[in-house]
């Protein structure tokens, strides 16, 4: 059962600051998973007074059912593929090609749309926190911290206002810290976590991104 829902994603990155306050020493950078997860991300990196960057993934999404992730994919070229799920379901590599391309493309898209002409932040040696506005699979999540973990970060936080149990345990083996305001063993879909849970646009996630960069 639930404790609570968040109103939105913008009260929800607020209690997601909270939680986090006492990493603003570090000098965090904060990464925003696209569209939701940046709504989420701004409101941690005001109130941390962080610089706020996208970190860019795909899920891959099984041929026949496109929500079921067989595995993700992120920028600098990372790639990371359940080979349980591939062995059990006999997929052939054909099949991985064509959706793993395809994802390549919307990937690079996103970059030039998001990011157009800056830089990523620099990582090395820094303090990063990836967030999400929610958690079910932790595949995307998973392929974000791969990134980062080649771009040099020196410590990795993910936080997120929900996650299912499964991503929080896989996700508190993958980052130095993890942090999940609702956990649940019964994860149904992230919307439940939230009273208003609208697709987020584009151009919101850029203005976010144009304004944090100011």
């Amino acid at each position: 059962m639930l404790r609570r829902r968040f109103r939105d994603r913008t009260e929800a990155g607020r209690l997601l600051a909270e939680a986090l306050a006492d990493r603003s020493a570090s000098r965090p950078v904060v990464l925003g998973l696209p569209r939701g997860g940046v709504v989420v991300a701004a409101e941690v990196a005001a109130a941390l007074h962080a610089p706020l960057d996208v970190i860019l993934v795909r899920k891959l999404g099984f041929p026949t059912q496109p929500e079921l992730a067989m595995g993700a994919i992120g920028e600098d070229g990372v790639r990371l593929v359940d080979d349980a799920l591939i062995a059990a379901t006999d997929l052939p590599d054909e099949a991985i090609e064509r959706v793993e391309a395809s994802e390549r493309t919307n990937l690079a898209r996103s970059a030039r749309l998001f990011r157009g002409a800056r830089a990523p932040i620099d990582l090395a040696e820094r303090a990063a926190i990836i967030v999400d506005d929610g958690i079910a699979t932790g595949a995307t999540v998973l392929a974000a911290c791969a990134v980062a973990r080649l771009r040099g970060v020196a410590e990795l936080t993910v936080a997120v206002p929900a996650a299912s149990m499964e991503a929080a345990a896989r996700l508190d083996r993958a980052a130095d810290h993890f942090i999940a305001l609702q956990t649940s063993s019964r994860f149904g879909a992230i919307s439940e976590f939230y009273e208003q849970f609208a697709p987020v646009e584009d151009d919101v996630v850029i203005a976010l991104l144009e304004e944090a960069h100011a």
